[in-house]
């Protein structure tokens, strides 16, 4: 047998305890990081670990201290660059205050979320960060609360929990953009998210189960309304869940008899989908057709013409509910807090007047 494919022993506490000269529970204290001791035996306990190459027993700490140093977190779809930025946030305030980061994507599916909380929770994590598929199916996230686990909520409100929440001005945001594309003359606005319904079909706000969005198009709709435009509903369309069907409802609504002059996309993947769609049929932006888009991606800065945007604090957003739940971890007891962060729409040349 080869003996430089033989496993080594793990070096334990005691190893160290011994090489440094004090006893286990002592050197047990320096290396949870819990208890008082002094600065010599301190510096003992650490050069000795140092020398061995101590590696801690996560698991053995967890039940020693009862904590992981973990922190779970669900969101729905880490390929969208909004949720990527938001997970930079959070991992980069966790790992300053000394905790990891275990990531679960639920692909926006309720049942998936609903597995991956029982998966982090069953991984013993200190805390979690959600951003749940469906506002009103949060019986699991009761679960979590009532278990004395901290949650915080990213970018979705859950009205019937009564936990720390961090969301971005999303309704004045749609309402701002709404508005200055009445003002350029447009009517027929149309509203493209990947949120869907039962029938695939959107009737009314209360379809959507999603906050963000739900509030993006109650926004949209209030303008259009005090506008004294009517049907509006008729022109949010729901269901662009892959690149694939959001091509489908673009291509079908360009080339629709009465398609629209305007189109404001939920986010940057469907506004990705709308530009492509709009060179395949020849249209031209904003000639033909003017789009606006949630959440500032890299693309839309570098197209001809650059895409006017929505900025969202994406990466502010997942740091600050990353902030509360670690001041929770520590020990802060106060009111569940809801932080609403300010968005700003950046006017490029995707947009004019008819």
């Amino acid at each position: 047998m080869d003996k430089s494919l033989s496993k080594t022993p793990s070096v334990t506490v005691a190893d160290v305890a011994r090489r440094a000269g004090v006893s286990k529970a002592t050197a047990a204290r320096v290396l949870g990081g819990y208890g008082t001791v002094s600065d010599r035996v301190r510096e003992a306990v650490t050069a000795a670990a140092n020398s061995l190459d101590y590696r801690p027993n996560e698991l053995a700490r967890s039940m020693t201290t009862g904590r992981s140093g973990t922190i779970g977190v669900v969101v729905g779809d880490i390929e969208n660059p909004f949720f990527s930025l938001a997970v930079r946030g959070i991992t980069d305030i966790a790992r300053q205050a000394g905790f990891t980061v275990i990531l679960i994507n639920s692909g926006e599916d309720a049942t998936a979320e609903k597995a991956a909380i029982r998966t982090l929770l069953a991984k013993r994590v200190d805390g979690l960060i959600v951003s749940p598929a469906k506002e009103n199916d949060v019986d699991h996230l009761r679960e979590a609360i009532r278990s004395g686990l901290p949650l915080a909520l990213l970018d979705r409100c859950g009205e019937a929990l009564d936990v720390d929440t961090v969301i971005a001005d999303d309704q004045n945001a749609a309402e701002s953009i709404t508005r200055q594309l009445i003002t350029l003359g447009h009517r027929r606005i149309a509203y493209l998210t990947a949120c869907d319904t039962p029938d695939h079909r959107f009737h009314t706000p209360r379809d959507i189960s999603t906050g963000s969005v739900r509030r993006r198009i109650e926004g949209y709709l209030g303008i259009c309304r005090e506008a004294g435009l009517i049907g509006m509903e008729d022109w949010v369309k729901v269901g662009a869940v892959t690149p694939e069907r959001t091509h489908r409802i673009v291509i079908e609504m360009l080339q629709s008899r009465d398609r629209p002059t305007a189109i404001i996309a939920s986010d940057s993947i469907i506004g990705l989908e709308v530009f492509r769609a709009h060179r395949e049929l020849g249209l031209n932006i904003p000639g033909d057709l003017s789009l606006v888009s949630f959440h500032d991606a890299d693309w839309t800065s570098v197209t001809t013409p650059p895409v006017t945007v929505v900025r969202q604090p994406v990466y502010e957003l997942g740091a600050t509910a990353a902030k509360l739940l670690v001041e929770r971890l520590n020990g802060e007891d106060r009111a569940a807090r809801k932080v609403v962060l300010k968005t700003e729409v950046v006017e490029r040349a995707s947009t004019q007047a008819i």
